[in-house]
């Protein structure tokens, strides 16, 4: 059977991360390397981890040079054949999440496998206020600031060993550059699942505020120039049109939820 290597990165997650864990831990699925890496968190978000200690394969509680970097501490320390990635402030949205992406992948010739994810209250994980959809996603709407919903992305391990890491110099669009290095640059097969595989908590980093989407589109340009890809701001902004109807329309099938 596969192992599969989940990374969680945190930092003063204390009203979050039991929710992360346990939806990591309640997963039908035995084969799981759980690794999370946090950093220096001056809350209580280490003793909630530590009370979980029996069945993390991997801790770490040190300062870092951002999410980025404590990703790629968690990336160093996996041995698992597939990697996933869920932040502390995410749940996956049923017990069936893992098992699916491994069938999937060995059913397919694909070393990637994504879904959809549903963005839901901060203080309500079952009030969903937006639905994002993975389906349209090709390679070339990299150009368009689209990319999958990365917490539903799992790629197999080899692929991170021969394109390498998260390029910790970017801020906020670290996780896009991979995609597209992966995906684009380096033509990785993928597939794609319809359902919802991930519950994102609003309200993250990337949209916090004006400054912070500033600066997501201008790393996302800067991705794609490193990889071959042309676009400008003009490409990348035409995104926040097609955002709106993700609030009124919901695909046709959703999946478990």
């Amino acid at each position: 059977m596969q192992r599969v290597s989940i990374i969680t990165v945190a930092y003063n997650s204390v009203n979050t991360i039991q929710d992360t864990i346990e939806s990591v831990l309640g997963q039908d699925y035995p084969y799981i390397e759980y690794i999370l890496i946090d950093g220096a968190s001056t809350d209580s978000t280490v003793h909630v981890i530590k009370s979980y200690s029996d069945r993390i394969a991997h801790f770490i509680s040190e300062p870092d040079r951002g999410m980025y970097d404590a990703l790629n501490k968690g990336l160093a320390l996996a041995t698992g054949d597939l990697i996933g990635i869920l932040n502390s402030d995410d749940i996956y949205a049923h017990p069936q999440v893992i098992s699916t992406v491994v069938a999937t992948l060995q059913n397919t010739k694909a070393d990637c496998v994504f879904a959809d994810l549903v963005y839901v209250s901060p203080t309500n994980p079952h009030k969903v206020l937006r639905y994002y959809s993975s389906a349209p996603f090709t390679p070339r709407r990299f150009a368009y600031g689209w990319m999958p919903a990365h917490p539903t992305v799992f790629i197999k391990r080899w692929a991170y060993d021969r394109y390498g890491p998260f390029k910790i110099d970017y801020k906020i669009a670290a996780d896009y550059e991979l995609l597209i290095r992966f995906l684009a640059k380096h033509q990785l097969p993928y597939t794609y699942v319809p359902q919802v595989w991930v519950k994102m908590r609003a309200g993250g980093i990337s949209t916090r505020n004006l400054m912070s989407n500033w600066i997501l589109n201008r790393e996302i340009v800067r991705g794609c120039a490193e990889n071959g890809i042309r676009t400008n701001l003009l490409k990348v902004f035409s995104k926040y049109f097609t955002k709106v109807f993700q609030l009124v329309r919901r695909p046709g099938k959703q999946g478990r939820e």
